[in-house]
């Protein structure tokens, strides 16, 4: 059962998971707010894993709406959690790197201790904990800079800034690991039937600031929009971004998942953006 279907993840989990019954579930058909609903859908399906991928993912959003952010970051993951563990479902729960504070500069693992700085780190965090004491074999799996097609991402933003401008400007002095919810979905289905336990980081390989990515964007696109570096100070948003939020890799090994370096993912991107493109110019 996958909670958050509808979101850049979960299409991406729905449309990766072939092997196995699955049922999707977005925020229409059940809100995890409510927790007798969300019993009821886990008591009617009675599945032996649940993914939950459904959250209040706009960090910015959550600054001014830190009522709702921990109504569903925290308390609708506790009423995922505690249906799971009334039904013997095993639980992976999606959580985030701004759980950390971003100040360090080597690779976060497993155990760190948490230090977030937004209302959205905070309200994973707190999730993640409530979630370790309702159900201590659950399985948390900690990833950063999703990008995917069926939503909004970065990569869709420089595409659509560089169709209308001859310049732009990103961040140069943030960093952290871009990854493919296609790649991410293949870990996490790898990972449910292992029957996962515990905290996991799960990004594609490599670092790169916000820069880096967007001028690999234009490069691999072939376009001629010109990227320039700017800082974080000069490009200010309600809630403070992670200054290096790069996820250690090293909690995958032991279930013998490598993932592909980010660059991959955004080749598929890439060119399944340029098949969609097509399609829709040829009237399929």
């Amino acid at each position: 059962m996958v909670f958050g279907a509808s979101g850049l993840l979960g299409k991406a989990l729905m449309q990766r998971w072939t092997r196995d019954e699955v049922t999707g579930l977005s925020s229409r058909d059940v809100d995890i707010r409510d927790g007798r609903a969300v019993l009821d859908v886990v008591e009617r399906a009675k599945p032996g894993s649940i993914v939950l991928s459904a959250a209040y993912t706009d960090v910015d959003g959550c600054e001014s709406q830190r009522e709702l952010a921990f109504a569903v970051n925290r308390d609708g993951a506790i009423n995922v959690a505690r249906a799971a563990a009334e039904h013997g479902s095993r639980l992976l729960f999606l959580s985030t790197d701004y759980v950390f504070d971003g100040t360090r500069n080597t690779p976060y693992e497993i155990n760190d201790p948490h230090n977030p700085k937004t209302i959205y780190g905070q309200s994973k965090s707190e999730a993640e904990k409530r979630l370790r004491e309702i159900l201590p074999n659950c399985c948390i799996v900690r990833t950063s800079w999703l990008f995917g097609h069926g939503g909004r991402c970065f990569p869709d933003t420089i595409l659509k800034l560089a169709a209308t401008r001859n310049e732009i400007d990103v961040v140069s002095d943030q960093f952290g690991c871009p990854t493919s919810t296609d790649d991410l979905a293949a870990a996490i289905i790898e990972l449910c039937r292992q029957q996962a336990q515990g905290v996991v980081h799960v990004t594609n390989q490599g670092a790169c600031s916000w820069f880096d990515f967007a001028c690999e964007i234009i490069r691999k696109a072939d376009l001629r929009t010109k990227v320039s570096p700017t800082t974080s100070e000069k490009f200010a948003r309600p809630a403070p971004r992670p200054k290096y939020s790069v996820l250690s890799a090293a909690s995958l090994k032991p279930y013998g998942i490598v993932m592909p370096p980010w660059q991959m993912g955004l080749d598929h991107y890439l060119a399944e953006k340029l098949c969609q493109s097509q399609q829709k110019g040829s009237g399929l």
